[in-house]
């Protein structure tokens, strides 16, 4: 548990004189009648204290102490949910100050925020729980005239730990590399069970290849998958979010997968196309071999030091080539490949960014613009004394603006954009974890060849920023043609 000690170490000390951070797990939540969806802790809650069950809440001050509210000891309770660990146990576990009941939390929380100026809390904290710090906020209040200073700030703690999370450490990469090699062995099962059953002729259904998909998952120590499977046999695959249904998969059809377990807390997201009978042909195989050529433009630009868009300038520009040449988009209509970029002619076949970053979520968090090293103004929840209006002024819209034109109801900005308006792309460090998945969409249309239509594609790849360039994590399941229909031979 040292790692998680260091980091509570790390935040505190970016607290500043007079903070105090408090966060609370996630909450469990009702499915339906006398049941529960699989409980899942908070991400950033886990990334602090290890600690993985519900109910609890951690508060940190800017001295490193921490102090736990947990769920105690109780047998009877344990025996229908499971053996807890309990206050008297944690200190010496979890490497924490102290720890306490859940059951005395309102009790002895404002005797731990009280003579604090600042707090920090998730600005994105449940429901349930911002209620609880306003109430300990009105319960100091109460007490100003015995002597006691209520905070004067509150702040966002998910600014200062979502940067923390950005930049994983060895062991962070070697758990997301761990369920990488899982993901990638339940991929090439799953091409290997479509082709088998399909050159078989068994009825094959996208269920049947997410079934085996959780089996690997498990079977090889996976808690659960990092998110709702996707299986999309034919034009399914023309859905981004689809997910695994009945669909027939059938012989001559490709089958899109983006299906990743999670390990330890940790995501792994990769993405898969293959023909069910395990060949590539005509259309099929010139649009896959487009969308891989241009994730390995994406992967060239995935180093230390570039933007994060420039990754999916990189497939962009190769996509955009791509459809002029393959004839789904015409020189005449919509010019040379700077014109189809420009005017973003190819966004009816690819929709979507290129990247995102990856973690304990499979959406992990962290800017995506470049910031100030330290929190701003800007962040703080309690409003800042009104600057003198600049030239040229900047004024709010009334509300009856808003209300009658909401997208254009911004006020009357200044004509030229500046840093604070358009900010820069953040710049690529070592050890971010970021994913690169281009794609092609093709549905019907009078104007896109017959022989394209129907053919949903998408590569996604898993990539560990090194000072060397991209290490890929998921490449335990390959990507070239040859490869995949040497898999599905087998």
């Amino acid at each position: 548990m040292d790692i998680h000690a260091q980091r509570r170490q790390q935040l505190a000390q970016s607290l500043g004189a007079g903070g105090v951070a408090v966060m609370a797990t996630a909450p469990t939540r009702a499915r339906n009648r006398d049941s529960e969806y699989p409980y899942r802790f908070d991400s950033s809650f886990y990334y602090l204290t290890g600690f993985t069950e519900p109910h609890a809440v951690l508060f940190l001050n800017a001295q490193g102490e921490s102090v736990l509210f947990c769920q105690p000891k109780d047998e009877s309770r344990e025996i229908w949910d499971g053996v807890r660990l309990g206050p008297e146990q944690a200190p010496a576990v979890l490497g924490l100050t102290q720890a306490f009941s859940i059951e005395e939390l309102d009790r002895l929380a404002p005797e731990l925020l009280k003579h604090h100026d600042t707090w920090w809390t998730p600005f994105d904290a449940a429901p349930e729980f911002e209620a609880q710090v306003q109430g300990w906020n009105l319960k100091l209040q109460g007490m100003v005239r015995s002597g006691v200073k209520p905070a004067s700030t509150r702040k966002n703690l998910s600014m200062l730990v979502d940067e923390m999370r950005l930049i994983k450490d060895a062991q962070e990469i070697a758990t997301m590399r761990s369920a990488c090699d899982i993901s990638s062995l339940a991929h090439r099962q799953a091409m290997r069970l479509c082709a088998e059953r399909v050159r078989a002729g068994l009825e094959t259904r996208e269920f049947h290849l997410e079934a085996e998909l959780l089996h690997v998952f498990r079977q090889h120590g996976s808690e659960a998958p990092a998110y709702t499977s996707i299986v999309a046999a034919g034009a399914n695959a023309c859905v981004l979010h689809y997910r695994a249904e009945r669909g027939l998969i059938q012989a001559g059809e490709l089958v899109l997968i983006d299906a990743g377990c999670e390990l330890g807390g940790y995501a792994s997201d990769i993405t898969r196309t293959f023909p069910a009978n395990g060949v590539f042909a005509g259309a099929q195989r010139d649009l896959y071999a487009l969308v891989l050529l241009s994730q390995e433009a994406a992967i060239a630009q995935t180093r230390v030091g570039a933007k994060f868009t420039d990754p999916h300038d990189a497939s962009v520009r190769v996509l955009a080539q791509g459809l002029l040449d393959l004839g789904l988009l015409s020189p005449n209509l919509h010019g040379s490949v700077d014109d189809v970029i420009e005017h973003k002619h190819y966004t009816p076949f690819y929709m979507h960014r290129t990247s995102h970053w990856l973690g304990l979520d499979v959406h992990d968090c962290g800017a995506y613009v470049e910031s100030e090293p330290r929190v701003t103004e800007a962040a703080q929840r309690a409003p800042a004394t009104p600057a003198t209006p600049a030239t040229p002024a900047f004024s709010a819209p009334t509300w009856q603006a808003v209300l009658d034109n909401p997208s254009n109801a911004s006020g009357n900005a200044p004509s030229n954009k500046t840093a604070a308006t358009n900010p820069a792309p953040r710049r690529l460090q070592a050890g971010m974890v970021l994913t690169i998945e281009p794609g092609l969409y093709v549905r019907p249309s009078d104007t896109v060849p017959p022989a394209f239509w129907n053919i949903g594609i998408r590569i996604e790849d898993d990539a560990w920023v090194t000072p060397s360039g991209a290490q890929l994590l998921s490449r335990g399941v390959p990507v070239e043609i040859e490869a995949i229909e040497e898999i599905m031979r087998a």
